[in-house]
C-alpha cells in the first residue's frame, strides 16, 4: 500500500525544531517499560459477556512477549512493511496487543468500530486494501465471523480472515496467539528489519464526513504522541495512575488513550468492553482507577450507578468528557456523585483532542466551554472571507496543530489543510476573552449520537432508492442523553405512504450498522427548499425544536 500522508513531510522539520515531535515510536515506549517495569501490570481485560470470566492481565514484559509473538505470526501469514491489518474488535486485550505487533513489523493497524455491518466494511476493506482481517466470532449477539468470510470473496486484497474465539484453522490462537513463533529462528530478524519510523503512517482510521463516503484518516507516531504528550501532562496523568477505558479502541478516544498513552506513561489501563455502569463502577473501586475518558452518556450512566448502588469511587480523580456538551446539572450531579474533576474536551479523528479545560477551573467552564487549546495546538475563527474574528462572536473554526494528521488516503482534495497548515475542522465555534472556545454548531452535514458521527449524507442516499419516497433529509434532534438523535423527514411519492418501521426494515436490508438508522420520522407534503432547490436543513432543525417545546 502506498500512503500519500502529504501533510506530515511538509510540517516536520518545523514540528521538531519547536520541539513537538519527540520521534519515537510506540516500540521505544514499551521497549522503556520493560526495561523500567517488567513485573508491573500493564494490561487488565474483562469481558462483560462472561462477568463470571477472569480478568486477563499482562505484565509489561508479557505484553511485550505476545506482541512478538503475534508480529511473527502476522509476518508468517505475509503482512509486511506498509500492509494493512484490520481490527474489528471491542476493548480486548488482541486489540492493544494487534496494533503493538503491527508495530513491531511495519504493518499499520486499521481500527473498525464493531457496530459497522457489511456496507460499512465492504468499503472500508476495499479502500484500505487491507490484507488482514481480525474480527470476534461473535459479540454482543451478532455472528462477525458469517459476515467477514461471505464478504472475503469480494475483497481482492483480504487473504486471511482471523477470529478471536474461533474454533478452527482461522482462529487467533492457531494462527497468531497460540504458537511461540517469537522463539522461532528467524523471529529476531522479523521483529526487527522492518520496525516503522516516526514519520511513517501506523494507524488509518475511517471518519464518518460530509462526502457520502467515510475518510481514511492517516496517523503517524509523531502526529499521535504529539497528542498524546500535552494531553497527559495537562490532565496530571502519570506512570502511577491506572486508566479505564470503555469507549471503543477503534474509535481515537481509546486507541490515543487507553492503548498508547498508558504505555507512553509507563502506566496501567483497565479495559471493559460492554458498557455496564455499575460493573463500571465495582472496576474503579477493585482496579483503584484513577482517570477515565468517554462522551456524556457514559458520564451521566456513571453518576446515577454510584448514586443507586451507595458505592464511592474514592480513586477516581478525574473523568474528561467529550463528544457532547455537559449539562450544568450533570456536573454538578457527577461531581457531587463521583468526587472526580470533570472535564470538558473537544477533539476530532483527525487530530485526538484539541481542546480541554483544566483540573483548576472552576466547574462552570466545563459546562460553558469545550475548553482551550492543548499546547501545540492554535485555533482561531474567522468569518466566510478567512478573516479572524473578535472575541465572541461566532464563525469557522480553524486549527494549527502538532498532531494534525497526514491526510486522507487516496483524497488529497479532501484534506482540509492551506499552505500554512491551518485545517479547517468543519465546525462553527466562539472564543473567550481567555481563549476557551464554544463549540456552536457545524458548516458539515454529521449528526453525532453518543460520540458517534451518523454519515448523513449516505443514509440519506439510501433513503432515495426507497421505492416510496420521493425527497428525504437527515436531521438532528436533541436529546437528554444521547446530545442528538437522528430524524429522516420524508415526501412520499404520490399516493404512496411511509412508515419508520418500514425505513428501519429497508436500512437494515442494505446492511446498514443499526446506530445509523434514524430514530425519528417526519412525514411532509414538502420540503423547505432555496429557489436552486436545496433543501434548507436548518428550518428542519427549527421545527424539531419547536415539536420538542
Amino acid at each position: 500500500m502506498d500512503f500519500d500522508a502529504v501533510l506530515l513531510p511538509a510540517r516536520r522539520a518545523r514540528m521538531v525544531a519547536q520541539g513537538w515531535w519527540h520521534d519515537r515510536t510506540i516500540n521505544d515506549a514499551l521497549d522503556a517499560c520493560v526495561a523500567a517495569h517488567p513485573g508491573k501490570i500493564a494490561l487488565t481485560a474483562t469481558l462483560g459477556e462472561q462477568p463470571e470470566a477472569e480478568a486477563r492481565r499482562f505484565t509489561y514484559r508479557e505484553m511485550a512477549t505476545m506482541a512478538d509473538r503475534i508480529a511473527v505470526g502476522l509476518a508468517r501469514l505475509g503482512v509486511g512493511r506498509g500492509d494493512v491489518v484490520a481490527c474489528q474488535l471491542p476493548n480486548w486485550w488482541q486489540f492493544t496487543l494487534t496494533y503493538l505487533a503491527c508495530s513491531r513489523i511495519g504493518a499499520v493497524m486499521n481500527p473498525l468500530m464493531h457496530i459497522f455491518r457489511e456496507r460499512e466494511l465492504s468499503f472500508m476493506l476495499k479502500h484500505g486494501e487491507a490484507k488482514v482481517m481480525i474480527a470476534p466470532r461473535s459479540f454482543r449477539g451478532f455472528d462477525f465471523e458469517g459476515m467477514v468470510t461471505a464478504l472475503q470473496p469480494t475483497l481482492p486484497h483480504l487473504k486471511h480472515v482471523v477470529v478471536v474465539g474461533g474454533e478452527g484453522a482461522n482462529s487467533f490462537d492457531a494462527l497468531l496467539g497460540g504458537p511461540a513463533w517469537e522463539a522461532e529462528p528467524d523471529a529476531h530478524a522479523i521483529l526487527t528489519r522492518h520496525r516503522p519510523a516516526p514519520d511513517d503512517v501506523t494507524q488509518l482510521i475511517y471518519t464518518s464526513g460530509t462526502t457520502g463516503e467515510p475518510k481514511g484518516v492517516m496517523h503517524s507516531a509523531n502526529s499521535t504522541m504529539a497528542n498524546i504528550v500535552p494531553y497527559a501532562a495537562r490532565l496530571e496523568l502519570g506512570a502511577e495512575d491506572i486508566v479505564l477505558m470503555a469507549s471503543p479502541m477503534a474509535h481515537q478516544t481509546g486507541f490515543m488513550y487507553g492503548l498508547m498513552m498508558p504505555i507512553m506513561l509507563q502506566a496501567s489501563v483497565v479495559l471493559q468492553d460492554v458498557w455496564d455502569p455499575k460493573r463500571a463502577v465495582g472496576l474503579i473501586r477493585s482496579e483503584t482507577v484513577s482517570f477515565t475518558m468517554a462522551s456524556t452518556p457514559f458520564l451521566s450512566d456513571l453518576a446515577k450507578a454510584v448514586e443507586e448502588t451507595g458505592l464511592a469511587v474514592p480513586t477516581l480523580r478525574s473523568f474528561l468528557c467529550a463528544g457532547a456538551p455537559i449539562p450544568g446539572a450533570l456536573v454538578e450531579q457527577a461531581r457531587r456523585a463521583l468526587g472526580a474533576k470533570i472535564v470538558s474536551a473537544w477533539g476530532m479523528t483527525e487530530n485526538g483532542a484539541v481542546t480541554t479545560t483544566e483540573l483548576h477551573d472552576d466547574d462552570e467552564r466545563s459546562v460553558n466551554t469545550d475548553g482551550r487549546p492543548l499546547p501545540g495546538v492554535e485555533v482561531k475563527v474567522v468569518d466566510i472571507d478567512g478573516r479572524s474574528l473578535p472575541a465572541g462572536e461566532i464563525g469557522k473554526l480553524l486549527l494549527r496543530s502538532c498532531s494534525n494528521f497526514g491526510g486522507y488516503l487516496h483524497r488529497p482534495h479532501l484534506n482540509g489543510t492551506d499552505a500554512d497548515d491551518w485545517f479547517d475542522t468543519g465546525d462553527l465555534a466562539r472564543i473567550d476573552e481567555r481563549g476557551y472556545i464554544r463549540i456552536t454548531g457545524r458548516t458539515k452535514d454529521v449528526i453525532i449520537r453518543g460520540g458517534e458521527n451518523i454519515p448523513v449524507v449516505e443514509i440519506e442516499s439510501l433513503l432515495y432508492r426507497h421505492p416510496d419516497i420521493a425527497m428525504a433529509a437527515i436531521v438532528a434532534y436533541p436529546d437528554e442523553r444521547l446530545g442528538e438523535r437522528a430524524c429522516a423527514v420524508v415526501v412520499p411519492r404520490p399516493g404512496r405512504s411511509i412508515d419508520l418501521p418500514g425505513i428501519v426494515a429497508f436500512l437494515k436490508s442494505q446492511k446498514v450498522a443499526a446506530q445509523y438508522i434514524p430514530e425519528r420520522l417526519v412525514v411532509r407534503d414538502s420540503m423547505p427548499s432555496t429557489p436552486s432547490g436545496k433543501i434548507q436543513k436548518f428550518k428542519l432543525r427549527e421545527l424539531l425544536k419547536d415539536e420538542a417545546a
